[in-house]
């Protein structure tokens, strides 16, 4: 069996020195369970038939989404195999899935999605979800791209300028700060904390973020099984939740198309990752 990994476009100077190590994690992975990788730059068209297709590492798809898009589109005209399916790819890249999720009842960041960030939606967003800070970020992003906390006295000069997303900042993300549960198969593999920075509220780690291996959380094993029965089933996912104002947890991004794996901080995380392909596969 072999897969092609799609990584990032060869003219995404940021990723070209990131992914080789990456993609060697998750080659390693794979093969344990006997399947094979090849890189595959997700802006071609593939040059030889594989069995599945697994956007891993499709870094820097979010500045070009109409390019992406059609790639999805064009994977799934051809009747290529996809890991996960591209339908819930397409689903998946544009954030409004969030609002979707939470109009459904699920435990979601309360969500407001908008065509145009303006001045009135923000003010109207305050008042919807009770408190002066809000986070705006692109409906379509990816390492916190154009993600900004917007306060009463600030404008929106650095906001997103295209479709986007609203929602209350949360100060938790400073303090026991934001819980990443990694499923594989639909089963829980292992768990990390990502703390902001003081002062911050990103989580990443090129904004000072700090990542902890950890157990689950109470109630974060629950909450994050209510979210994947709420989505077709996924063989990867990172479900990440931050403690809302309320106190409850709920969903700030489930992640189903290239999300870090955390793989060393859980060496054996890998394995379980290339079993769950590896059944994909065979299925």
């Amino acid at each position: 069996m072999q897969v092609a990994i799609l990584t990032p476009a060869a003219d995404e100077t940021l990723y070209q020195t990131m992914w080789p190590d990456w993609f060697a994690r998750l080659e390693a992975g794979l093969a344990g369970s006997g399947v094979a990788a090849v890189a595959h730059d997700w802006t071609r068209p593939l040059e030889a038939p594989v069995d599945a297709v697994l956007p891993m590492l499709a870094w820097g798809y979010h500045r070009k989404p109409e390019a992406w898009l059609a790639r999805l589109q064009a994977f799934e005209a051809a009747g290529q195999r996809m890991i996960n399916p591209a339908g819930v790819l397409r689903w998946n890249s544009d954030k409004a899935y969030l609002a979707e999720l939470g109009a459904s009842g699920a435990p979601v960041v309360p969500t407001i999605s908008v065509e145009t960030l303006t001045a009135d939606a923000v003010a109207a967003a305050r008042e919807a979800f009770g408190c002066l800070a809000v986070i705006a970020k692109p409906r379509i992003s990816g390492g916190s791209h154009q993600t900004v906390k917007l306060l009463p006295e600030d404008g929106l000069d650095a906001a997103p300028t295209g479709p986007a997303l609203i929602q209350p900042f949360l100060p938790a993300v400073g303090g026991e700060g934001e819980i990443s549960l990694l499923y594989f198969d639909g089963v829980f593999s292992h768990a990390v904390t990502k703390v902001a920075a003081r002062g911050d509220f990103r989580v990443q780690p090129q904004f000072g973020g700090r990542v902890s291996r950890v157990k689950p959380w109470p109630g974060a094993l629950e909450t994050a099984d209510a979210i994947l029965a709420a989505v077709p089933p996924l063989t990867y996912a990172r479900v990440d939740l931050l403690r809302g104002l309320d106190g409850t947890l709920q969903l700030m991004e489930l992640e189903a198309i290239e999300p870090d794996l955390f793989l060393t901080w859980a060496p054996k995380g890998a394995g379980r990752f290339g079993a769950a392909v590896k059944a994909a596969l065979s299925g």
